[in-house]
């Protein structure tokens, strides 16, 4: 059987009905992981949030399915698209962009990280926009010196890029090592902050 396209009124009756569902999904106790996506410089954007905070921020290399689905499965699987949550997230990534915001005023739910890869997230927005650390003075300042590695693997797996700037931390020599948004994306934001 084909179904025929929405059209305009039918796709607003549609996204009206989804928010409704998703406010009263919250409000019910019913939400345990909201999200929504925007658009960046560096691309589309996931953002997710529990009722502690902002949870996750995904690049779109990361394949935006996949993190839901790895949000599921460590979280909850009552994940909805409710934007209205993550509403400030939005803004403050907005202004960053913009070259308005050099830190962030969000609350944050670690919980996808632990033990020293914790540690280490604790210390990254000690790291002040336009300048960067190396991972070694990384590993230091989280107590662990000779944990080098361990520092570049927290910034691997750092469930929340852009607001704990672990794209701030560069190699000793000053190149720029990694990014779970590429290479490219860590270039981008290092000389956006520079400028």
């Amino acid at each position: 059987m084909l179904l025929a396209p929405l059209n305009k009124a039918a796709s607003d009756d549609v996204g009206r009905l989804a928010g409704l569902l998703a406010e009263a999904a919250d409000r019910e106790g019913l939400l345990d992981v909201a999200y929504r996506t925007i658009d960046s410089p560096l691309g589309e954007l996931l953002l997710a949030a529990t009722d502690r905070g902002v949870v996750r921020v995904a690049f779109s290399v990361e394949g935006h399915d996949a993190v839901l689905q790895e949000l599921a499965q460590r979280i909850s699987p009552r994940i909805l698209l409710a934007p209205a949550r993550l509403d400030a997230a939005a803004r403050e990534l907005g202004e960053y962009f913009a070259g308005k915001r050099r830190s962030f005023d969000l609350p944050l739910d670690l919980s996808l990280s632990r033990g020293f890869r914790l540690s280490v997230l604790h210390h990254l927005p000690d790291i002040a926009y336009g300048h960067t650390a190396s991972y070694a003075q990384v590993a230091a300042a989280a107590g662990n010196p000779k944990a080098v590695r361990a520092v570049g693997s927290a910034c691997a797996t750092n469930p929340l890029p852009l607001i704990v700037p672990c794209h701030r931390v560069v190699r000793s020599d000053g190149s720029l090592g990694q990014y779970l948004g590429g290479t490219d994306a860590k270039r981008t934001l290092l000389d956006m902050e520079a400028a």
